[in-house]
């Protein structure tokens, strides 16, 4: 062993200078030659405004290039089943490792996928069953609701010493799934009455469905089809025209000399509108499928998705669909009791996987909850699960706000979690705008100085004293703390809800002012969204504002999703006496090389495929012919690439003034998304900027009560300023707001609160306190309170 001689210190290890992740020139999307050193074994925080580059550098850049460079490692034929991966940006990336990516992307809206499916506890628990359950019903499928149960019997010819010979046989699995609901535990129907009035003859319109109305070929297909009297009420048909009307199968007949396709009118409907997403459905038809398609809970299997024989296997009187039905907390303390040496290894990984959702502060969810219904900060965490007893170092861990969804309660676990995993050697990237997070950083990255074109740089990196100090935006609103109201609004009215048991709501009576800015509160899980979601009556002119994706392609834009396109084609089509469709890069006026793409992509197998510029229309995505066209002295791909601000004030006055562009283009900027371009693709949104995005949509309905589901999630702190403000427009115009939030900021601007909890799950459900935030500050009686009254001061 060698030992130190004098005062000379040994020579470091060269394998020990590798202590840091050099980043230098990126440029991916709005990222201005960015170069940066992180260090490793540490955590950083990236933080900045909204749109600044904070993901453009963490995902994009960093993680993009450590998962590529992974990928490539594996042979060929396995690289063509992985997703294609093109190399980002970058001049210089050094000294990466391998990167897990914890994001905040949405778990699939499969109905099969569920919390136990999604984290292998639903695995356990079925080899568990399939060994101890009695009866003994079979293997680990049989107690797995998305396997069916099947059987088969018949000859077969086999070759046995060159001569062949037939033999009979026979097999058969068996799977848990109910046979009625075919595992989706719910079973959905169309109600008769929504389709068409059986009162009237088709000649006098007894079709009630959208587009069936005032003789056009939806209707006269049915009314010439001869396959029933025309002029007869749909109550005399006998059950043959019935069966004709409403299930034959497509039949070619023709109409008026023209060939076309008969079909019952329930299976042309479910093809036309019940498959398509309800998202992209138009205002009326979105309204006429929530109205005609009702979900009812499975009667076979009483929603358990489980057929009779799974459900019949138990273990100390516990089916396996009991266990997926408890809240994992008590779960785990169930699988605890079961001290049976035979299948202890297994008992013992079900036990870590459902204490680490405990620890993680997911125990008041049940292994049954469907995926597609967690929010974005609990799909994150839930992915999180795997990773909490992993045994690798050196691995970097990227986090996107890790703390959305979480009070702030559980921030302080989130923070012991990311110092727990920096702690055991690896290196934590954390994208966050919560300045308790920010306060715990080894190393902050400070990008901006403002959003789009105008962020990109590196403000400052360095220390978190550094930043307080450093003058950057954050760092100016790193300590800034809301003050709580001198006045409240005065309610103008009432909403009742009496008697809310939704998921773990306790009989809740609760009555919500209208006319004011009333905030729903509480730990995770403490039941915000199944009061303010499921509770609110019907009818109440809600306008619900939540977290779920938006669906669109990157052929979707902000013009396209705010039906801001519509007055812009028309403008333009006016100004030059031309038709409206030739301004819509997927009608007429696309470029016919690239379909309006503005890029040409050509796919390479399972090597990245490659986007290049489209030469034809230089990424313009528009015919030459068409750019000829303008409208205050601009042509229709120089309005697309202008950002909201620049075409609120284009649209206001001169050639171009159009008021109807110019009322959503005021909507996108009053919600802080004046930096977007209007022609830039949905793909490219963070969570917050999509969820503002709808709120600037729905500004424009009717509705007089706006339900917000988190709108700070993903907003910096300077950018919270800019909410409240916003939202005190809304109740001072006349609207209610009722926000589900989190953020101290919000619950200090408030004019009411309602705070749920105590706790979470079956240790939630209850009201704890409502009144005003002077009164909770002053009560304390709560886990809000508290948490309140240390960010005012009080």
């Amino acid at each position: 062993m060698a030992r130190e001689t004098g005062t000379t210190t040994p020579t470091p290890h060269v394998a020990d200078s590798h202590g840091l992740i050099r980043v230098h020139g990126a440029r991916e999307n709005n990222l201005r030659d960015v170069s940066i050193e992180i260090p490793k074994r540490r955590l950083t925080v990236f933080t900045g405004v909204s749109g600044s580059g904070k993901s453009s550098l963490v995902f994009d850049t960093i993680a993009a290039e450590s998962q590529r460079l992974i990928n490539e490692t594996y042979p060929a034929f396995v690289q063509g089943f992985m997703p294609n991966l093109a190399r980002p940006e970058v001049d210089v990336l050094e000294g990466l490792t391998t990167a897990i990516i914890v994001d905040q992307q949405r778990m699939g809206g499969d109905p099969r996928s569920t919390v136990g499916t999604a984290t292998d506890a639903n695995a356990l628990l079925r080899i568990l069953f399939s060994r101890l359950g009695k009866p003994h019903i079979g293997s680990p499928k049989a107690f797995s609701f998305n396997i069916a149960s099947i059987s088969g019997a018949g000859a077969v010819t086999v070759e046995r010493a060159g001569q062949k010979v037939k033999e009979r046989r026979s097999f058969s699995i068996t799977g848990g799934m109910c046979p009625r609901c075919e595992g989706r535990g719910a079973v959905t129907d169309l109600d008769l009455a929504q389709l068409y009035d059986e009162t009237l003859s088709l000649n006098e319109g007894a079709i009630t469905v959208p587009g069936y109305k005032g003789g056009g070929w939806n209707s006269r297909l049915y009314i010439e089809s001869g396959f029933f009297d025309p002029d007869k009420p749909i109550s005399k048909f006998t059950k043959k025209e019935l069966q004709d009307f409403l299930h034959r199968e497509p039949t070619r007949m023709k109409i008026a000399g023209i060939n076309m396709t008969y079909e019952g009118l329930i299976p042309r409907i479910q093809k036309s509108m019940l498959s398509k997403d309800k998202e992209s459905m138009q205002p009326h038809i979105r309204e006429f499928v929530e109205r005609a398609v009702t979900f009812a809970t499975c009667p076979d299997c009483d929603g358990t998705r489980l057929s009779e024989g799974a459900r019949s296997s138990k273990i100390d009187g516990i089916s396996i669909a009991d266990a997926c039905a408890m809240q994992i907390s008590d779960l785990a303390a169930w699988v605890g009791g079961l001290g049976e040496p035979s299948v202890a290894p297994l008992l013992g990984a079900l036990r870590h996987t459902l204490e680490s959702f405990v620890e993680i502060g997911l125990g008041y969810l049940s292994l049954d909850r469907p995926a597609g219904t967690l929010s974005g900060g609990e799909a994150q965490r839930t992915k999180m699960i795997r990773h909490l007893g992993s045994s690798l170092t050196d691995v970097t861990y990227v986090f996107d706000e890790p703390t959305t969804g979480l009070h702030p309660h559980d921030i302080q676990r989130m923070n012991a979690l990311l110092l727990r995993l920096r702690d055991k050697g690896n290196t934590v990237l954390v994208v966050e705008h919560k300045p308790e997070v920010i306060a715990i950083a080894d190393h902050v990255v400070d990008l901006g100085p403002s959003a789009g074109a105008g962020g990109g740089t590196v403000c400052f990196e360095g220390t978190v004293e550094g930043l307080r100090t450093g003058g950057t935006i954050t760092g100016r609103h790193f300590d800034d703390r809301a003050a709580l109201k001198d006045t409240v609004r005065k309610p103008s009215g009432t909403l009742e809800i009496r008697g809310a048991s939704t998921h773990n709501l306790q009989g809740v009576d609760v009555d919500i002012p209208l006319g004011v800015l009333a905030v729903v509160t509480g730990v995770a899980g403490s039941g915000k969204s199944s009061l303010v979601h499921g509770s609110i009556p019907a009818g109440a002119g809600v306008i619900s504002v939540d977290q779920g994706a938006i669906r669109g392609s990157r052929r979707s834009n902000p013009a396209t999703y705010t039906g801001l396109l519509d007055p812009i084609r028309k403008a333009f089509a006016k100004q030059n006496g031309v038709k409206p469709t030739l301004f819509s890069p997927n009608s007429e006026g696309a470029c016919p090389t690239c379909n309006g793409a503005g890029v040409i992509y050509t796919d390479l197998a399972m090597m990245a495929g490659v986007a290049t510029t489209c030469e034809e229309c230089d990424g313009k995505r528009f015919e030459a012919s068409v750019l000829d066209y303008h409208l205050g002295g601009r042509d229709i791909s120089e309005v697309l690439a202008m950002p909201v601000t620049e075409a609120e004030e284009f649209f206001a006055a001169g050639e171009a003034h159009t008021p109807a562009a110019h009322r959503i283009l005021q909507r996108l900027k009053d919600v802080g998304l004046g930096y977007l371009t209007i022609g830039q693709p949905l793909t490219t949104l963070s969570g917050g900027e999509r969820q503002r995005l709808k709120l600037a949509t729905h500004m424009a309905d009717k509705g007089g009560v706006y339900v917000l589901d988190e709108p700070t999630a993903g907003l910096h702190l300077a950018d919270v300023e800019q909410l409240l403000g916003l939202l005190d427009r809304l109740v001072d115009s006349g609207k209610s707001v009722i926000v589900v939030e989190h953020h101290q900021a919000v619950m200090a601007h408030a004019d009411w609160i309602i705070d749920l909890g105590p706790g979470a799950g079956h240790d939630g459900g209850r009201l704890v306190f409502e009144g005003t935030p002077a009164d909770l500050v002053a009560a304390r009686s709560t886990l809000t309170a508290k948490h309140l009254a240390e960010y005012v001061g009080a």
